[in-house]
Order: C-alpha cells, then sequence, then structure tokens
C-alpha cells in the first residue's frame, strides 16, 4: 500500500466524518437553533437538513411540548406570621425558540425562580387559613406574573398548581384540634336537632292519634245513637203495627170473647209468675171472680177505642 493510497482514505474518511457531522434529523416538536461562524442563522424545524460543514453548527436544542418543572419546597411567612412550605409544579411551553436561545441563559431556572418568589410575596398578603381555600387564586396569579416575565424569554406559561402547604407540627396540631372540636361540635348539633325532631315528630303522632281516636269514638256513638233510634223506631212502628191488627181483630165476629179469653191467660199466667218469685202476696179480695175482672179490663179498652161516644153519652 503506497504512500498515496493511504492520503486518499484518510481524505475519505475524513469526509464521510464531516457529511455525518453536517446531516441533521430533528424530531416532531423540536427546534435546533443553527450558528455560522458564531452568529444566528436558522432554526430548523423537524425533518431532515444539511449543514455547512465546518461553518455551520447546532448551537441550542428546544423542545416545542408543554414542561411541568417542579418548584422546589420553600418557607413562606403568611401575614398572621405562620411559616409554612410550600411546593408545586409549573407548566410552560417555548414558543420563540430564538428567544428562548438568546434572551435568557436559563429560561427553566428562571421560570421555577420567579414561580417561588412570587409564591412567597401571595403567601404573605394571605392568612394561613385563606392559603388552603384560596389555591386557585394562588394558581392564577403565578401564572399572571410568571408569564408576564416570560415574554421576552419565548416561553409562555400555561399553568401553575400548588402540589404541598405544610405548616409547622405545632400549628397543625392545633389545627387537628380546632377541626375536631368543630366536628364534635356539628356532631352535638346535628344529634340535637335529630333528637327536637323526634320529639316533634312523636307529639305530632300522638295528636293525630288522639284525633283519630276521638274521630272514631264520635262515629261510634253516632252509630250506636243511630241504631239505638232505629231500633225505636222499628219497635213502634211493629207495636203500631201490631195494635192495629188487634184493634181489627177486636172489630171482627168473635174478637171481643177472643180478647176476654186472652186477658184471663195472661191475668192467671201472670199471677202463678207472682205466686212463684214472692214469698208474701196482697191477694185481691174478688179472687175467684175472674170473669167480673176481665169485664171489667174489657170495659177499659172500650172506653178507650170510643172516648168520643163514651163522652157523649155521660153528657
Amino acid at each position: 500500500m503506497t504512500i498515496l493510497t493511504i492520503i486518499w482514505s484518510g481524505l475519505i474518511i475524513i469526509a464521510v466524518v464531516v457529511l455525518f457531522k453536517s446531516v441533521r434529523v430533528v424530531p416532531q416538536k423540536s427546534a435546533f437553533i443553527v450558528e455560522r461562524l458564531g452568529k444566528y442563522k436558522k432554526t430548523l424545524t423537524a425533518g431532515f437538513h444539511i449543514l455547512v460543514p465546518l461553518i455551520d453548527r447546532i448551537a441550542y436544542k428546544h423542545t416545542l411540548k408543554e414542561q411541568a418543572l417542579d418548584v422546589a419546597s420553600q418557607t413562606c411567612i403568611t401575614q398572621d406570621n405562620i411559616s409554612v412550605e410550600v411546593d408545586g409544579i409549573l407548566y410552560l411551553q417555548v414558543m420563540d425558540p430564538v428567544k428562548s436561545s438568546y434572551g435568557i441563559d436559563d429560561y427553566q431556572f428562571a421560570s421555577t425562580q420567579l414561580a417561588q418568589t412570587t409564591m412567597r410575596s401571595i403567601m404573605g398578603r394571605m392568612v394561613l387559613d385563606k392559603t388552603f381555600e384560596e389555591r386557585d387564586t394562588i394558581n392564577v396569579s403565578i401564572v399572571e406574573a410568571v408569564d408576564k416575565a416570560s415574554d421576552p424569554w419565548g416561553v409562555k406559561v400555561t399553568r401553575y398548581e400548588v402540589k404541598n402547604i405544610t405548616p409547622p407540627p405545632s400549628i397543625k396540631d392545633a389545627m387537628e384540634k380546632q377541626m375536631r372540636a368543630e366536628r364534635e361540635k356539628r356532631a352535638l348539633i346535628a344529634e340535637s336537632e335529630g333528637d327536637k325532631q323526634a320529639k316533634i315528630n312523636r307529639a305530632e303522632g300522638d295528636r293525630q292519634e288522639l284525633i283519630a281516636r276521638s274521630e272514631g269514638e264520635k262515629q261510634r256513638r253516632i252509630n250506636e245513637a243511630e241504631g239505638h233510634a232505629a231500633e225505636i223506631k222499628k219497635v213502634a212502628v211493629a207495636t203500631a203495627q201490631g195494635l192495629r191488627e188487634l184493634a181489627d181483630a177486636i172489630t171482627q165476629k168473635g174478637g171481643g170473647e177472643a180478647v176476654n179469653l186472652r186477658i184471663a191467660e195472661q191475668y192467671l199466667l201472670e199471677f202463678g209468675k207472682l205466686a212463684k218469685e214472692n214469698n208474701t202476696m196482697i191477694l185481691p179480695g174478688n179472687l175467684t171472680d175472674i170473669g167480673g175482672m176481665v169485664a171489667a179490663i174489657t170495659k177499659v179498652m172500650q172506653t178507650v177505642k170510643n172516648p168520643v161516644k163514651t163522652v157523649s153519652k155521660k153528657a
């Protein structure tokens, strides 16, 4: 192998290496900053590119995706002089790769530091209790402050999220005691309200029960009165009907004799009952004169039947 062959081989290898160094493939959602002799030349977007060997070089590489930066925990003093540890996550996106390259040395570090200082400023204007309730307000305030400051850097801050707000152990114990007392208070109030409602419900139930019972008693008495009245009416109707039929029977042929016989039977039957039920009896003087007594009763019945005629005769 001659010296010339070795030289040509070396030149070919160098040319291949230089050509390989000149070829650049930019991934999707990425941007490369090209400098020519130390001066900005152009921005390479996604795709295949060839640089001028030994003149052009890739100075900066940026991702155009949204980035999540962890904001380290820091100590903040609240308005009521309580020290709390606060950390969060900052979301940003490179919008102008040229500004991100030449507008600031390290936009990620600068953004996180600005987020921390803004956080301390906002927390200093709030009391401790408000910091737990106003997380959304804190997030919006930090986003507005950092986004405004990062505009010359070609960076867009999309959002900020507070992860943890950690008070000192003594404050945490006091807060837990306060929360426990508040929960016990709510439990007692709820229990008393339940007992109150239960008593109201029982009283209402007793009242409705008494009303229903009185209504039932009233209806029962009304029903009994109506039944008793109906009974009296039916008895009266039946008695009147019986008397009418008896009167009609008396006016028939042989009715008087039948009545006399019936009166005599009833007289003897009732007198026999009187002898069984009592030890002492008062006997009429004409006990054996049954016919006379029957005649007297018959005369009374005729007098009741024809009162007008009787009075006319006496007149």
